[in-house]
């Protein structure tokens, strides 16, 4: 019976534009170019890895997001993935993260799964945790903030790397894991797989398909919710000291004065 993976992925902006909020406090996506989260590349390279060992793997990548979210599916088909899922409504619009796990188990559950792989955290958001909501809403074992994974007779083992010690962990499929940004340098697409990605197969559901109510998500459907938000002020040219002996004396009295000594 084939392995079937399903790897979430996120479309992001680039955290080297200009980022702000819209006027209801949600991030503003449409004046910033936007990619596949970077952590979501090691889930996908993974997913890989554990497909090339298998006798028979299928993979499945899924995104929750408007229209150019397409674009983090075609990269990571590109990369290799077999399939993807696309889940875009309008009524997902302001969708906290407990929201988008609820969604994400819904997909999950309707494309079928053995084994579940997420980055350890988005680039935007960087909460860190959809991988543990979505072991709970599917009632699977997490084994999370792997830097080592693999699949062997139906279990899942890694290792999770600490600042004093590494564990080894393991888990009966199906599971949900997440991988760290040490788990392994992610693969470019080929010229060849950008070209078969064009071909490979992308259904879009939305919030019917998966039978969900528009207000269990969304901005009022928040389980979370911004209040208040200021722009970052523009920086300002720092203080020069010109060296005529007393450099050392005046840094030490500046860090001093910033409590950083």
């Amino acid at each position: 019976m084939s392995l079937r993976i399903v790897v979430t992925v996120k479309h992001v902006p680039d955290a080297t534009g200009d980022r702000h909020f819209a006027k209801d406090l949600t991030v503003d996506r449409d004046d910033v170019d936007g990619l596949l989260s970077e952590l979501d590349e090691y889930a996908v390279e993974q997913a890989l890895q554990i497909a090339d060992a298998a006798d028979d793997a299928e993979i499945t990548v899924l995104t929750v997001g408007p229209e150019d979210a397409k674009d983090a599916l075609r990269k990571a088909l590109s990369m290799g993935a077999d399939k993807a899922v696309h889940v875009e409504d309008d009524d997902l619009h302001g969708t906290d993260a407990i929201g988008t796990s609820l969604v994400l188990a819904k997909a999950i559950e309707k494309a079928g799964y053995d084994l579940v792989i997420s980055g350890m955290a988005s680039t935007d958001g960087t909460m860190g945790v959809l991988p543990a909501l979505l072991a709970e809403r599917l009632g699977v074992p997490q084994v999370t903030l792997l830097s080592e994974v693999s699949v062997e007779d139906g279990v899942v083992k890694g290792r999770r790397d600490g600042d004093s010690a590494s564990e080894q962990l393991e888990a009966s499929l199906p599971a949900v894991v997440s991988v760290t940004d040490q788990s392994g340098e992610a693969r470019y697409p080929s010229f060849k797989g950008i070209m078969a990605a064009k071909k490979k197969p992308v259904q879009s559901w939305d919030l019917e398909d998966l039978e969900i109510e528009a207000d269990e998500v969304g901005l009022d459907g928040s389980w979370t919710k911004v209040d208040g938000a200021t722009e970052r002020p523009a920086r300002t040219a720092g203080t020069i000291v010109k060296d005529e002996g007393e450099g050392g004396k005046q840094l030490a009295e500046f860090l001093a004065g910033q409590k950083f000594i």
